[in-house]
């Protein structure tokens, strides 16, 4: 009974019986597989699956693993038996459940979601649709420890962490789209400038603790990925229109079939907003985002003893966006908070993406299973923004305090007040160009296996890397004249032409072990990491190479009255960027442990898991969005041993009523304690002078969510809350004027109407509360979150 087999036999036949067995054989292929494959698409049933599943009444869980096996197969058979035919969905339609299906219940590293060793969330597609959210920040916010660093209240370039791995561009997370990494140059360039529109997402999952040693190369926090849409069974299609305020516009259309041998899929998102802030004088604030994917299968031989599958995915994405760093002074921001100066009134980021994919599937037995995926993605962009002064003051400490000594005269030429009275005072604007390549072939074999009682789910992954950045950044001089940037006719200035490459060799292996309640998973990778970095201005190159083991194990036990506990313990390892930095300088490396409890009643969940990550090397890669010197940009910084430490707690159950009203709820709380372990003095802006003792910046000591809905067949309401208490943007102590982002709690609410079977119209109301809020001071000023805004949409399906 395997994924591939079951769809060939669902498609050949032709009786209604036949259908929904085919169905229930690609449901279950996984649920006999380890971890869920990283190119796998998800489920319709998986589109269900929520930050925790939405629950029924409360019964009796399984006692072992065998048991929990047989239970979510006689869920799905009778899910499959309860399903209306084709054509009598109940909601727009979506797509079948593709080859290589997963059960709902199987999250990740071979174990059924409630016996999983570690912590791992997943938004399902309901979740998803229930917000409609465009910000991926938003959507990651409702997850147990993962923390966010504001920037243009669009989430257009998000700073993610996980457990407090630094939140900056998102480097120290494992990022992946259908369990591809999607960042620009994982290895070389780790800041992700690009992420994909969430729109798109059929679910998110984020995997914490041990389970994170299978998704490198970053394993200090864990990983994220974001799977999309599958090719469906039979024609189907939709079409996703909305509009809001500021200008926003949204247009999402996709339509896909399949026959017996063959199947495609053509998706495409555009996404606009006029953005909400205010340019001094006029001007563009906003963006327009387009993204466009195409899947295409064939199946050799859909009746073949082992049934094989070759998938083709092809990709595009382009976005300009009037985006900056420049942000306002305090007193400004109190006054105006969404206001901009006219320095920043050339800023614009342009970029443009491809991507391809092939991935081939075969089960060479009932029990394995072997995929192949070649990939290779490119990035071309540029953001063309204000920098600095040409002889003059650093622009952070000129909004830190306008009036200190001179800086009012630069404060004045920021906001256009007055003009350029001296060359000093000429604003230095240009281009920072970068290319990217990432390319590669990966390969999962997936094993099942039982000896007497103890029964295994083995995964072995090879994955061949490479990736490269070339970097082309240049300034020209520019004068305030009377509220106008003026060129000032001097010679363009380069400031970095550099060029990085890595490549790599990563291997893992894994074996969820299970015997009655216990289920144990023992892992490890290997990480082969040849690097070299060429300065084209000083005629300089460096370069290194290194292997680095990276072992990790969890365990769970299952306790009567549906409880059971976990933990688990590896190395976090995050791979020293290539620049200019020495040839032996260190990678980050951490030993994290965690530990919980969990209650699982059948479709319920809560738990609570406590997590330690010890550093003996903490680092930072210098970018610009973090307040770096040129001179320093995509240099290592290390900052020596340090401990973060904390509690994650997640909930959900929804209440049923006899007359078709449920209500799901779901809560998260995420506690941060953090400290460096030793004294030291660093270039980097975060960290600066350092005192042992002192926190680690970007970590609030107390975050939470939660979301509740009232729902009918006809329609419902919807309401999140998300608290995120202040965060310092240095590493100090107690009070720190300045370098402190608010602490805010924000308010969605969201509603939708089912007009008919296949259509649904929604309306959305972002900070409901009108909250005004600092979300990041760098690199330079106060920076607003989003302001209040109405966004209307309705979605038809055919």
């Amino acid at each position: 009974m395997t994924g591939i087999c079951g769809k060939c036999r669902g498609r050949a036949l032709t009786s209604a019986t036949a259908r929904r067995r085919g169905r229930l054989a690609s449901w279950l292929g996984a649920a006999f597989l380890s971890a869920p494959a990283l190119g796998a698409q998800p489920t319709e049933a998986e589109a269900e699956v929520e930050v925790i599943v939405e629950a029924g009444p409360s019964e009796p869980g399984p006692s072992s693993e065998a048991e929990a096996e047989a239970e979510v197969e006689a869920e799905v058979e009778a899910e499959v038996d309860a399903a209306p035919p084709d054509g009598e969905s109940t909601s727009p339609p979506v797509a079948r459940p593709p080859p290589r299906a997963e059960s709902p219940d199987v999250v990740v590293y071979g174990s059924l979601s409630d016996r999983l060793a570690g912590s791992t969330t997943v938004i399902g597609e309901k979740q998803l649709q229930r917000n409609e959210y465009d910000d991926p920040h938003r959507v990651l916010l409702q997850v147990p420890g993962v923390y966010v660093r504001g920037e243009d209240g669009f989430g257009l370039r998000p700073n993610i962490g996980v457990r407090g791995a630094n939140a900056d561009r998102s480097k120290k997370l494992t990022l992946m789209e259908d369990g591809i990494l999607f960042g620009p140059a994982p290895y070389s360039a780790p800041a992700a400038y690009y992420f994909p529109l969430m729109t798109r997402m059929r679910s998110v999952r984020v995997v914490k603790g041990p389970a994170g040693i299978v998704y490198g190369p970053q394993t200090i926090g864990g990983a994220i990925d974001l799977r999309t849409r599958s090719i469906p069974a039979s024609p189907r299609g939709e079409v996703d229109v909305a509009v809001g305020q500021n200008a926003y516009g949204k247009v999402h259309t996709w339509v896909g079939s399949s026959t017996e041998r063959a199947g495609f899929l053509v998706e495409g998102v555009h996404v606009r907003n006029g953005g909400f802030k205010s340019l001094d004088g006029g001007g563009d604030t906003g963006f327009y985002r387009n993204e466009w994917m195409v899947k295409g299968s064939y199946t050799p031989d859909p009746t073949a003893k082992i049934p094989s599958e070759l998938e083709l995915k092809l990709g595009f994405s382009n976005e300009t966006s009037h985006e900056t760093y420049l942000g306002l002074s305090d007193a400004d921001f109190r006054e105006r908070p969404y206001r901009r100066y006219r320095a920043s009134a050339n800023d614009r980021m342009k970029w443009h993406r491809t991507q391809i994919a092939i991935t081939h599937r075969v089960d060479l037995t009932r029990a394995l299973s072997l995929e192949t995926t070649v990939y290779r993605h490119d990035l071309d962009r540029s953001w063309n923004r204000l920098k600095r002064f040409k002889d003059g003051p650093d622009l952070a400490d000129v909004l830190r305090d306008p009036d200190a000594g001179t800086r009012r005269i630069f404060y004045d030429v920021l906001t256009g007040a007055e003009d350029a009275g001296s060359e000093g005072e000429t604003l230095m604007i240009g281009p920072n160009g970068r290319v990217f390549v990432s390319q590669g072939v990966q390969t999962l074999a997936r094993w099942r296996a039982k000896t007497g009682p103890v029964s295994h789910r083995i995964e072995y992954g090879l994955r061949l890397h490479n990736d490269r950045v070339t970097r082309l950044h240049s300034e020209d001089g520019f004068l305030m004249a009377g509220g106008e940037l003026v060129p000032d006719g001097m010679p363009t200035l380069v400031t970095d032409d550099n060029r990085a490459e890595t490549h790599a060799v990563a291997f893992h292996a894994l074996d969820a072990v299970s015997i009655g309640p216990l289920t144990v998973t023992p892992g490890v990778r290997v990480e082969t990491i040849r690097w070299t970095f060429e300065d084209r201005l000083s005629d300089a190159s460096t370069g290194n190479a290194y292997v680095v083991l990276i072992p990790g194990a969890g365990a769970f036990y299952g306790l009567p009255a549906n409880f059971g506990v976990l933990g688990g313990v590896y190395r976090g390892f995050s791979p020293v960027a290539p620049g200019p930095a020495p040839a032996d300088t260190r990678p980050e490396k951490s030993i994290n442990y965690e530990a919980g409890v969990r209650w699982a009643p059948r479709q319920s969940r809560a738990e609570i898991i406590a997590f330690l990550n010890d550093y003996s090397n903490l680092t930072d890669i210098c970018t610009q969005s973090n307040g770096c010197l040129d001179q320093d940009l995509d240099r290592q910084f290390d900052a020596g041993s340090a401990r973060i430490y904390g509690a994650e707690a997640q909930a959900s159950h929804t209440l049923r009523t006899r007359v078709g009203l449920s209500f799901p709820l779901l809560a998260s709380y995420t506690l941060s304690f953090s400290e460096f372990l030793e004294s030291f003095q660093s270039g980097n802006p975060q960290f600066g002078t350092v005192t042992e003792g002192d926190e680690l910046p970007y970590i609030p000591r107390h975050q939470a969510s939660f979301t509740a809905a009232g729902e009918v067949e006809r329609g419902g309401l919807s309401v999140t809350g998300t608290y995120v208490d202040e965060k310092r943007e240095r590493a100090g102590s107690g009070a720190d004027p300045g370098f402190m982002t608010d602490s805010a709690f924000t308010l969605d609410l969201g509603g939708h109407v089912n007009v008919t079977k296949r259509a649904k119209a929604y309306v959305n109301l972002r900070n409901a509360l009108g909250r005004e809020y600092i979300v990041a001071r760098r690199p330079f000023g106060a920076r607003p979150g989003i302001k209040r805004w109405l966004q209307v949409g309705f979605r038809y399906g055919f």
